[in-house]
């Protein structure tokens, strides 16, 4: 049985080291694209993204998210919605050096866009095999689920 409430937290663990993810918008036949994760640990239900006002997931509407941490070895697909946050104390907390590098203009660039995904659902698997699996994944026997790691599915990563 997967211990959800951990699957949660490593999911943010996994995020911090490595923010980057594929988003797209579910409807219109859009493909996906890879955008960094700006994280507030105040708010684990949200991602937010400095985007362009002319990029294509500016328009707003349902959207998916896909992860993979660096070590291939915790993976997640979001579902939520994404939309335009015009908070700028928001755009402050989050602004760094890598979103100027961006955004020439800095914080006050008018092609700046704070991109806010509320996540509303979410799977998640953890690729921990256990030693019994992974003996088993040596010598080309069968896994069972448990054996595999851990996964659920959760109506919301907070």
């Amino acid at each position: 049985m997967a211990d959800v409430h951990q699957l949660k937290k490593d999911l943010w663990k996994y995020m911090s080291k490595s923010p980057f993810l594929m988003i797209g918008l579910t409807e219109g036949g859009g493909h996906s694209e890879p955008l960094t994760a700006q994280l507030d640990e105040d708010q684990v239900d949200r991602l937010y993204f400095f985007v362009g006002r002319s990029n294509r997931l500016a328009a707003g509407g349902r959207a998916m998210a896909q992860f993979v941490s660096k070590g291939h070895d915790f993976f997640a697909c979001l579902s939520g919605s994404v939309v335009i946050d015009e908070d700028k104390a928001m755009i402050d907390r989050l602004w760094s050096k890598p979103a100027e590098a961006w955004f020439p203009g800095g914080k006050d660039d008018p092609d700046l866009a704070l991109l806010r995904f509320d996540i509303d659902d979410a799977e998640l698997w953890e690729a921990d095999l256990s030693l019994a699996g992974k003996l088993k994944l040596l010598t080309g026997s069968a896994i069972s689920p448990s054996e595999a790691g851990s996964h659920a599915r959760v109506a919301s990563t907070a």
